[in-house]
């Protein structure tokens, strides 16, 4: 507890950000580093260090914990059992993180991010969702950021499967945003985490976000992007993935959607074609995914298709029981796997 108080510290200390608390604890201790500020000048400001002389900069520690403390929220410190491993090996891992929920340190070999465009289409949303359900039916733990769209569908779907996600937000854990996932969130909190590294009562804006994604690219072994134009959050987290030497994957998309620009770029650019939670585990040496709900191995899309039958979807959709935005996604997996063919009309066929 005196470390990570120590560190909370650090992190409260105005100019100063984690590459620089990273780099004052490579000369020390961070008890070391608060007891002689005078010692840093080159990566403690001038205000950061009259804080720290004064004893100002600990009592702001001190409310800090008691205020988490009182809104039922833990403060983890870089150097506690329980902090990420995958997360303190980045380049600049935060001094500390708020958390709601059960931290795992040793998770990240079965860990992964998925994450995608906000305003998805209901095809990538209902894909997204079924692949978190299946890899987290089989014991990954799912990480996304819980914004609206892909990252939304992600973290329902680890919970469908009764499985561990997390959640990384860009704001403090006291100014959830956004606000309609509150429920989600509170579920999310009770199967595993809502995480932070911002101080309580820090709102969300623009320049949090890419802080935020470096936490979802460093949490576990790669990160799956789903639906991502050209310019959007989720190439960042994919690029900051690749600098710290994880796996990033990628859906396709048809050429014509413009939340399939960044996926296809990607995957132009090397990264593994990925069509489903089976192509994720394999990609990444996660345990084999589990099918859930479909019962003992059936897939009730693609028996609602008698082979050599075109079928509408409006065919399907009344023999399977499923809603169209998940029917879709299943069928363009079940296209891309070669075992459904589309025909004009739109028909589909299985041969």
């Amino acid at each position: 507890m005196d470390e990570t108080l120590d560190l909370l510290t650090l992190a409260l200390l105005p100019e100063v950000g984690p590459r620089a608390v990273r780099d004052l604890r490579a000369r020390g201790t961070a008890a070391a580093v608060l007891g002689s500020p005078g010692d840093g000048p080159d990566l403690l400001p001038a205000r950061a260090a009259s804080l720290l002389r004064s004893g100002e900069a600990r009592r702001r520690a001190e409310e800090e914990m008691r205020r988490a403390v009182a809104l039922g929220i833990r403060i983890v410190g870089l150097g506690d059992e329980d902090y990420p491993a995958f997360l303190r090996q980045i380049y600049d891992p935060p001094p500390v993180l708020y958390v709601r929920g059960k931290l795992r340190g040793d998770e990240g070999p079965w860990s992964l991010a998925i994450v995608g465009s906000r305003a998805a289409s209901p095809q990538g949303t209902a894909l997204a969702q079924r692949m978190a359900r299946e890899l987290a039916a089989g014991g990954a733990t799912v990480v996304s950021g819980l914004a609206r769209g892909i990252d939304t569908a992600a973290h329902k779907g680890a919970l469908e499967a009764g499985g561990r996600t997390v959640a990384v937000l860009g704001a403090a854990l006291d100014c959830l945003y956004p606000r309609e996932n509150e429920a989600l969130a509170s579920a999310i909190a009770d199967r595993g985490a809502v995480v932070s590294e911002f101080p309580l009562g820090t709102p969300p804006a623009p320049g949090h976000f890419p802080r935020r994604n470096r936490i979802l690219a460093g949490w576990g072994r790669g990160v799956v992007v789903v639906e991502a134009a050209l310019r959007s959050g989720a190439l960042v987290t994919a690029r900051l993935a690749l600098d710290e030497g994880r796996e990033v994957l990628a859906v396709p998309g048809h050429p014509s959607h413009a939340g399939a620009g960044g996926t296809n770029q990607l995957i132009v650019d090397g990264a593994p074609l990925v069509r489903d939670a089976t192509d994720v585990a394999r990609e990444l040496g996660l345990p084999a995914p589990s099918a859930s709900g479909q019962g003992a191995g059936v897939d009730a899309v693609l028996e609602a298709l008698r082979p050599g039958a075109p079928a509408s979807i409006e065919e399907i959709r009344e023999r399977s029981g499923r809603p169209t935005s998940e029917l879709l996604a299943r069928l363009t997996e079940l296209e891309l796997a070669e075992r459904v063919r589309r025909l004009p009309g739109p028909l589909y066929l299985r041969p």
